[in-house]
Protein backbone atom coordinates (compact mmCIF):
# COMPACT_ATOMS: atom_id res chain seq x y z
CA UNK A 1 0.00 0.00 0.00
CA UNK A 2 0.83 3.46 -0.88
CA UNK A 3 -0.54 6.24 0.88
CA UNK A 4 -2.06 8.38 -0.96
CA UNK A 5 -2.15 11.01 2.05
CA UNK A 6 -5.59 11.89 1.73
CA UNK A 7 -7.54 9.01 1.77
CA UNK A 8 -7.36 5.49 2.21
CA UNK A 9 -9.47 2.32 2.10
CA UNK A 10 -9.31 -1.46 2.75
CA UNK A 11 -12.13 -3.38 3.85
CA UNK A 12 -12.33 -3.00 7.39
CA UNK A 13 -11.65 1.03 7.55
CA UNK A 14 -11.41 4.33 5.79
CA UNK A 15 -9.19 6.95 7.18
CA UNK A 16 -7.96 10.81 5.67
CA UNK A 17 -6.87 13.74 7.37
CA UNK A 18 -8.48 16.37 7.47
CA UNK A 19 -7.29 19.87 9.60
CA UNK A 20 -4.55 18.13 11.16
CA UNK A 21 -7.05 15.28 12.20
CA UNK A 22 -6.72 12.21 11.04
CA UNK A 23 -10.42 10.96 10.60
CA UNK A 24 -10.77 6.69 11.17
CA UNK A 25 -14.23 5.47 10.19
CA UNK A 26 -14.39 1.28 10.78
CA UNK A 27 -17.31 -0.37 8.13
CA UNK A 28 -20.54 -1.39 9.07
CA UNK A 29 -21.42 -4.43 10.63
CA UNK A 30 -17.63 -5.12 11.76
CA UNK A 31 -16.32 -7.62 14.16
CA UNK A 32 -12.96 -6.17 15.74
CA UNK A 33 -10.44 -9.53 16.15
CA UNK A 34 -6.84 -9.22 16.28
CA UNK A 35 -6.23 -9.96 12.43
CA UNK A 36 -8.64 -6.36 11.47
CA UNK A 37 -7.15 -4.87 14.75
CA UNK A 38 -3.45 -5.63 12.82
CA UNK A 39 -4.33 -4.96 9.64
CA UNK A 40 -5.96 -1.30 10.07
CA UNK A 41 -3.11 -0.41 12.81
CA UNK A 42 -0.51 -1.07 10.08
CA UNK A 43 -2.48 0.56 7.31
CA UNK A 44 -3.19 3.34 9.37
CA UNK A 45 0.62 3.90 10.61
CA UNK A 46 1.66 3.62 6.92
CA UNK A 47 -1.11 6.28 5.58
CA UNK A 48 0.40 8.48 8.59
CA UNK A 49 3.78 8.67 6.72
CA UNK A 50 5.73 8.25 10.44
CA UNK A 51 3.88 11.61 11.30
CA UNK A 52 1.76 11.83 14.48
CA UNK A 53 -1.89 12.73 14.61
CA UNK A 54 -4.88 12.92 16.96
CA UNK A 55 -7.57 11.02 15.98
CA UNK A 56 -11.24 10.70 15.71
CA UNK A 57 -12.11 7.04 15.41
CA UNK A 58 -15.17 6.33 14.35
CA UNK A 59 -16.33 2.71 15.87
CA UNK A 60 -20.19 3.34 15.30
CA UNK A 61 -19.91 0.16 12.64
CA UNK A 62 -18.38 -2.31 15.21
CA UNK A 63 -20.56 -4.74 16.29
CA UNK A 64 -18.87 -7.30 18.56
CA UNK A 65 -15.52 -7.49 19.43
CA UNK A 66 -13.05 -10.35 20.82
CA UNK A 67 -10.37 -9.76 23.46
CA UNK A 68 -7.60 -10.38 21.37
CA UNK A 69 -8.79 -7.42 19.27
CA UNK A 70 -8.94 -5.38 22.40
CA UNK A 71 -5.83 -6.24 24.22
CA UNK A 72 -3.77 -5.76 20.53
CA UNK A 73 -5.25 -2.01 19.89
CA UNK A 74 -4.89 -1.23 23.25
CA UNK A 75 -0.81 -2.17 22.99
CA UNK A 76 -0.40 -1.02 19.44
CA UNK A 77 -3.43 0.92 18.86
CA UNK A 78 -2.10 4.38 19.66
CA UNK A 79 1.02 4.56 18.17
CA UNK A 80 1.85 7.41 16.57
CA UNK A 81 -1.27 9.28 18.01
CA UNK A 82 -1.46 12.39 20.46
CA UNK A 83 -5.18 11.94 21.44
CA UNK A 84 -7.92 9.82 20.64
CA UNK A 85 -11.94 10.54 20.29
CA UNK A 86 -14.01 7.70 20.20
CA UNK A 87 -17.43 8.05 18.26
CA UNK A 88 -19.92 6.33 19.46
CA UNK A 89 -23.82 5.31 19.65
CA UNK A 90 -25.76 5.01 22.23
CA UNK A 91 -26.22 1.41 21.81
CA UNK A 92 -23.59 -1.11 21.52
CA UNK A 93 -20.31 0.43 20.62
CA UNK A 94 -20.98 2.24 23.68
CA UNK A 95 -21.00 -0.64 25.97
CA UNK A 96 -18.38 -1.93 24.18
CA UNK A 97 -16.10 0.87 24.25
CA UNK A 98 -16.59 2.07 28.25
CA UNK A 99 -15.26 -1.40 28.64
CA UNK A 100 -12.53 -0.74 26.36
CA UNK A 101 -11.52 2.39 28.39
CA UNK A 102 -11.83 0.27 31.65
CA UNK A 103 -10.41 -2.95 31.24
CA UNK A 104 -7.67 -1.66 28.43
CA UNK A 105 -6.70 1.64 30.00
CA UNK A 106 -5.34 3.23 26.23
CA UNK A 107 -1.80 4.98 26.62
CA UNK A 108 -3.18 8.17 25.06
CA UNK A 109 -5.97 10.52 26.38
CA UNK A 110 -9.08 8.89 24.97
CA UNK A 111 -12.58 10.25 25.46
CA UNK A 112 -16.09 8.99 24.08
CA UNK A 113 -18.04 11.32 22.35
CA UNK A 114 -21.70 10.44 20.57
CA UNK A 115 -21.52 13.62 18.35
CA UNK A 116 -18.66 14.39 16.24
CA UNK A 117 -18.38 18.00 16.58
CA UNK A 118 -17.77 17.46 20.52
CA UNK A 119 -15.32 15.02 18.78
CA UNK A 120 -13.40 17.37 16.76
CA UNK A 121 -13.40 20.09 19.48
CA UNK A 122 -11.72 18.19 21.97
CA UNK A 123 -8.85 16.83 19.53
CA UNK A 124 -8.43 20.25 18.24
CA UNK A 125 -6.20 21.05 21.44
CA UNK A 126 -3.67 18.15 20.23
CA UNK A 127 -3.18 19.43 17.04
Amino acid sequence: MIAAHDFYENEYAQFWITNGILIFEYKQNLILGLEVAQNVVADRIRFQNEKAFPVLCDVRGIVNTDKSGRDYLAQSGSVLTKAVALLVNQKVSLTISNFYLRINKPTVPTQLFTDPDEALAYLKQFV
